[in-house]
């Protein structure tokens, strides 16, 4: 017996050993490559002055390969003619750059990397790889740096680029609409900072630009600015922060377009207020004709009556900058708008927006004869209907009630539009929820009482605004019945105290009103009371 069971261990022994060995020949495939490619040289070498070259190669300790180069690679001063470079679409161990511009005189050059070139296997960057050289004597050493903020929203955007032209006889302030700067460089994807490298001596602008043409010039229809007020003398040791936004474009109008056999299309850019549209072809004496602001768009919709045409010639005046355009319209094969009312909101009925139905062709009148509104009990609930001419919707408020349905009744004939057109029977089915089911949230703001008034706006997380209190003197800052979500909470100061925020105007020399955000994410849970204290140094 004793036999046996000795025998019994020596086997599981052995198998034991055979498993084990097993274990230890199975390949684990080491450690993950984490190590960046190295440059081992250059040619010619970095940091080399009176130079004459065509080319530069830079080699280095494995195969690398280039990633998103177009927008990694910053040339600073900006090159007039996009180099060639390689290798692009494969692998080797160095990377060439040929220039295609005659370059400047007594110029020091910087060529930051980026991030774009990386190892051909694991992808690591070789971070901030940059190639310095001079056309002069010697190479320009002073630096700036500084941080790129948004006016507006709480993050700023990647690839801003950061530029500095240097005041000479030919500088203006319409130079940056036309040349790009001295020098320049890019927060890249990931950081706000900027510094700004191998800089000569004198007078400069700083600015900054979300460049959507890549072009290093301002574009204001396209492009976000930023801009620093005073001038800057190299060499200095402060820092600098510039404030990104989005300018109110020069007013224009584009070239208006028949969508619908009732409609003409006239966009926009800019500030549209004071513009008249005129037709200067005679409309038959049966033509009506009506124009209103497309909601939320920079649209306005000329409406007229349909009738047999080829073409139309129109004026478009805006009396407040003394600007006419005439513009012809050509008939075409369109079909015709008709009235569809569509509701702000169905089914779940918030207590605290407001509740309206919104025509896509004018509203002309509102028959509250023709209304009714009902709860869940069949009891009638009062209401009050009117219509709102600018934003062309009805507006409908009564009292909400917790657990409560409610269910409004449209009869023929109880909106009816430009065109004479009416509703159908509508009926529309509302509902709200407990209490219990929503969060509230009140904030503390502490600020001097002299930088009143404030705009307080609550927003998700994508920056869509939900709420938002207008406040002239200090007070609690209350938003009851919220949904449960994420929010962010944001203060605009409103300087001249029109009720929005204000973005800024480089030509003018005036920067955004200003907005501070609440540091961090607001989580609102249902049946939640929640108190907060932001305050704001300044």
């Amino acid at each position: 017996m004793v036999r046996r069971l000795v025998a019994f261990l020596f086997l599981v022994f052995i198998a034991l050993t055979v498993w084990q060995c097993a274990r230890k020949g199975s390949p684990s495939g080491g450690p993950k490559d984490i190590t960046p490619p190295k440059l081992v040289r250059t040619e010619p070498d970095s940091m080399t002055i009176n130079f004459k070259a065509s080319k530069i190669r830079l080699y280095f300790n494995e195969l690398i390969k280039l990633e998103d180069v177009q927008n990694q690679l910053i040339v600073s001063p900006p090159l007039k003619y996009q180099p060639e470079i390689t290798p692009q679409g494969g692998a080797n161990r160095y990377v060439e750059f040929k220039f295609k511009d005659t370059l400047r005189e007594n110029t020091t050059y910087t060529l930051n990397f980026g991030q774009s070139v990386q190892d051909n296997n694991e992808g690591n960057p070789s971070s901030f790889l940059t190639y310095v050289f001079s056309t002069g004597d010697y190479i320009d050493s002073l630096r700036l740096s500084g941080a790129v903020r948004d006016a507006f929203k709480k993050k700023a955007d990647d690839f801003i680029s950061v530029m500095l032209y240097e005041i000479d006889t030919a500088y203006t302030d319409s130079t940056i609409f036309q040349k790009p700067p001295n020098y320049i460089t890019n927060t890249l994807d990931s950081a706000v900072i900027f510094r700004l490298k191998n800089l000569k001596e004198g007078q400069y602008k700083l600015f900054a630009l979300k460049d959507a043409g890549k072009n290093n010039i301002f574009d204001q229809n396209a492009d976000k600015i930023a801009f620093l007020n005073d001038t800057i003398t190299l060499p200095t040791d402060s820092t600098y922060v510039l404030t990104l936004f989005k300018e109110v474009p020069n007013f224009s109008m584009a070239v208006p377009s028949l969508v619908a056999k009732n409609r003409i299309q006239f966009g926009y850019y800019g500030d549209a207020s004071g513009v008249k549209i005129e037709p200067l072809t005679a409309l038959p004496d049966t033509v009506r004709t009506k124009v209103v602001k497309e909601r939320d768009k920079d649209t306005l919709n000329y409406w007229l009556t349909p009738f047999e045409m080829d073409s139309l010639i129109f004026t478009v005046t805006n009396e407040r900058l003394m600007v006419r355009d005439t513009f012809t319209v050509k008939n075409r094969k369109v079909g015709i708008d008709s009235m569809r009312l569509n509701p702000n909101q169905s089914g779940s009925l918030s207590f605290s927006l407001p509740f309206y139905i919104a025509s896509n062709t004018p509203i002309s009148e509102v028959d509250t004869t023709k209304m009714s509104m009902m709860n869940q009990d069949s009891l009638p609930v009062s209401y009050l209907a009117s219509l709102d001419s600018i934003e062309n919707k009805v507006d409908f408020k009564f009292e909400r009630e917790p657990n409560q349905s409610y269910q409004l009744d449209l009869l023929p004939g109880a909106i009816t539009d430009f065109f004479g057109q009416s509703n159908d029977t509508t009926a529309y089915f509302l509902s709200t929820g407990s209490y219990a089911d929503y969060g509230n949230l009140r904030f503390e703001v502490n600020v001097k009482e002299d930088r009143y008034p404030l705009i307080v706006q609550l927003t998700d997380e994508q920056g869509t605004l939900k709420r938002e209190i207008v406040a002239r003197e200090p007070q609690s800052f209350e938003f009851n019945h919220l949904e449960p979500a994420m929010y962010l909470l944001r203060v605009i100061f409103d300087t001249n105290d029109n009720g929005k925020w204000d973005t800024g105007s480089y030509l003018k020399k005036r920067q955004p009103e200003k907005i501070s955000y609440y540091p961090d994410v607001i989580e609102i849970r249902a049946n939640w009371e929640k108190v907060e204290t932001f305050t704001i140094r300044e």
